[in-house]
């Protein structure tokens, strides 16, 4: 059985970590597994929004396997942040370390009612090494960020929803069918438009505002001649679904 399953269905691709009896835990087999799906999602042209999950009810990661760990070794970050289509983390159960450091890289968390975040690197006299003290402080007040990677305590989904880490919260039983739901609405919209708005977010953060105001101009004229737009205004005014072709 593989530790990382990637499967496809319509414009959906789904990635997996499949080892729910190590909680999830980040094997090298699961980081290689990880890199290769988000290669292929990034490279292929049907498939337009990722949901990263994890198997069983537990966890969605715990974090780094431990018995393959090794301090010294080059860490490689899971960089769903820099492929400009959408990925959703649905997370359930413990989302810790590595694991909440891949569910950070993506756009749009949602979490189910038993879902645990943190960063307890500093338990083993180590710190987040993935990505973890650069983006916490960037998505939940800094003093939140600051307990929780100096603790390594954890903090509950409701919790997190409070303070932003996360958007929604939802019972277990209804974490996919949510996630579903969110990649078909994005996938409605059009596609270029979608990319071009994730990657003014993500470039446009660390500009001041007259940098990303110039940002957010060159992408929109990028596909302001787009089929796509002109497709979608033809739409629009003709009160029908758009039929997007992501060109």
């Amino acid at each position: 059985m593989a530790a990382l399953e990637y499967t496809k269905e319509g414009k959906i691709a789904y990635i997996t970590i499949n080892r729910p009896e190590a909680l999830n835990a980040l094997s090298n087999e699961v980081m290689h597994g990880l890199r290769n799906a988000m290669n292929d999602f990034r490279d292929d042209d049907n498939l337009w929004v990722a949901i990263v999950s994890g198997a069983g009810d537990k966890a969605f990661s715990a974090g780094a396997d431990i018995k393959e760990f090794k301090p010294d070794r080059e860490e490689v970050p899971m960089r769903a942040d820099k492929i400009w289509k959408p990925f959703i983390a649905a997370i359930q159960g413990y989302c810790l370390g590595g694991g909440c450091e891949l569910a950070m890289s993506c756009d749009i968390r949602i979490a189910a009612e038993n879902a645990q975040f943190g960063q307890p690197e500093i338990n083993i006299g180590y710190m987040a090494g993935g990505g973890g003290t650069i983006r916490l402080p960037r998505f939940v007040p800094r003093a939140v960020a600051s307990e929780m990677l100096l603790t390594g305590n954890r903090i509950s989904a409701q919790d997190a929803l409070r303070c932003g880490l996360i958007s929604r919260v939802v019972p277990r039983e209804k974490l996919m069918d949510t996630a579903k739901e969110i990649a078909n609405t994005i996938i409605s919209r059009g596609p270029l438009g979608v990319r071009a708005t994730k990657e003014a977010i993500i470039r446009g953060y660390e500009m001041d505002l007259e940098e990303g105001l110039a940002l957010e101009q060159e992408l929109a004229a990028r596909i302001r001649d787009s089929e796509d737009f002109m497709e979608g205004a033809r739409a629009f005014a003709e009160k029908r679904s758009p039929q997007y072709k992501a060109r």
